[in-house]
């Protein structure tokens, strides 16, 4: 008699505190997607990165995750359908991941000549998971269409990667946090202007040397992010305000990945959202006001303490004795409102995912890393930020016609002697030179070709 054989139980998992909401709140219009890209020094091969998203997804249990829906929480659990079709690129970065035609997976792989693109729905994992496996996507890749060079590299992904996906947040929870301490509850301004089609977004990049960065930030006593930040600010300041006075203020969220502070190498979502406010009260500001005010907002709520309550203020509502067994439908109307009060209090958003280091062997190959956002309630443009081997990209992600704050953005930061190369999806014309205080032209050290026009992306 031949035995039966054990069917595979599949895994599953709770959504972390961060995960619960996306599921909620995200549309066609609101796709809660965000884009990681590597760009390589050849045109890709669709076959071969099929090839390799089939061996690196099969090592990472936290990609091969679906959503399901429970009686009181949505929760994960172990997808056995066949790996999503790697396709040619053909929509706007950040577009609604409709799972029932994914294979049930949250995330999706995209090619357009020399780039691979990595798509990923936010309950999964934050930047920093995504960027885990798109590294290892690509050293794969690399792998497959270079044998003869890689030969003694294992298809297996690399030393030092944890594969935890443990909830970081529920380990470092604390009771007692109030409201008060761990958020701001105040409106903020909306950058409001022509609406592109439905679906379709500005991208522009921005590329910087990281030590002309540095020194500038320096300069004003600054580290570069508090710099980036400030001068994003002063750039809404003055394009969208027209440096004028504000009843609502300038909210720029930044998220603050918690991992060192707490020694977690989890790869599910960890981090938390602090706001640089500016609140423009007199008839004009300096650039340099501007982002002494933002910076010193940024390092207010970068206090530890600060960091612990908003994570377990966060949590509190989770681990609510009175709110587990109420049914789940009833829990998203409740989170959706909560979401809709909450979304009233940003502007925009600029996230820095980090520097990104890659394998000696693998450097020739590999040119840059992009970060790109989607849009959500009351963000019509955000920004991300990625480094890698002395480059710095700021991209720019936006719904609206109007590119006037990003170009002011790459203007300011050009005012301090730091080049910067631009690159948008569309034409964008040479900006207007700004009169300096003695009445002259100031020069911008953007880049563009000799049409006028920045290359597209």
């Amino acid at each position: 008699m031949t035995p039966k054989t054990k069917k595979k139980v599949p895994v599953w998992a709770k959504l972390d505190n961060t995960a619960l909401l996306f599921p909620v709140i995200s549309t066609e219009g609101m796709s809660s997607v965000y884009r990681e890209s590597v760009s390589l020094t050849e045109d890709i091969n669709g076959d071969l990165l099929q090839e390799a998203l089939e061996k690196v997804l099969s090592q990472f249990l936290i990609f091969r995750m679906r959503l399901r829906l429970g009686l009181f929480w949505y929760y994960f659990e172990e997808n056995d359908r066949p790996v999503p079709k790697v396709r040619e690129e053909e929509l706007f970065p950040g577009a609604y991941i409709n799972k029932s035609r994914n294979n049930h997976y949250m995330f999706r792989v995209t090619y357009y000549k020399k780039r691979i693109n990595l798509e990923v729905f936010h309950a999964l994992t934050d930047g920093y998971g995504g960027l885990v496996f798109l590294k290892e996507l690509a050293y794969q890749y690399l792998r497959l269409a270079h044998p003869e060079e890689f030969a003694g590299e294992k298809d297996r992904i690399s030393s030092g990667i944890f594969m935890d996906m443990e909830d970081s947040y529920l380990k470092n929870f604390k009771k007692g946090a109030s409201h008060d301490t761990a958020y701001g509850s105040k409106k903020a301004l909306v950058i409001r202007g022509e609406r592109r089609p439905k679906g379709e977004l500005n991208v522009m990049h921005g590329y910087f040397k990281v030590d002309e960065l540095k020194a500038a930030a320096k300069k004003y006593g600054l580290t570069i992010n508090q710099y980036i930040v400030g001068n994003y600010v002063y750039a809404i300041y003055k394009e969208y305000l027209k440096g004028a006075p504000s009843k609502l203020p300038i909210s720029c969220c930044v998220p603050v990945d918690l991992r060192s502070r707490y020694e977690s190498h989890t790869m599910k979502n960890f981090f938390v959202i602090i706001a640089s406010k500016f609140l423009p009260e007199k008839d004009s500001y300096s650039r340099e006001e501007v982002m002494q005010i933002a910076a010193d907002s940024l390092r207010e709520q970068m206090d530890p303490q600060n960091l612990d309550n908003i994570l377990s203020y966060n949590v509190s509502n989770e681990q609510n004795r009175f709110l587990r067994p109420i049914p789940v439908f009833i829990k998203n109307i409740a989170i959706k409102l909560v979401y809709m009060m909450s979304a009233d209090t940003a502007t925009s958003t600029m996230t820095n995912v980090g520097n990104m280091e890659v394998k000696e062997q693998y450097k020739k190959y590999i040119e840059h890393f992009y970060g790109m956002l989607s849009m959500s309630r009351g963000q019509n443009i955000k920004g991300a930020i990625v480094s890698y081997n002395g480059t710095l990209i700021v991209t720019f992600t936006s719904c609206l016609t109007d590119v006037s704050i990003q170009k002011r953005f790459f203007q300011s930061i050009a005012k301090d002697g730091v080049e910067a190369a631009v690159e948008t999806n569309e034409y964008l014309s040479p900006p207007e030179p700004e009169k300096d205080k003695k009445g002259g032209d100031t020069a911008d050290d953007t880049k563009e070709d000799e049409n006028g026009q920045m290359p597209s992306v």
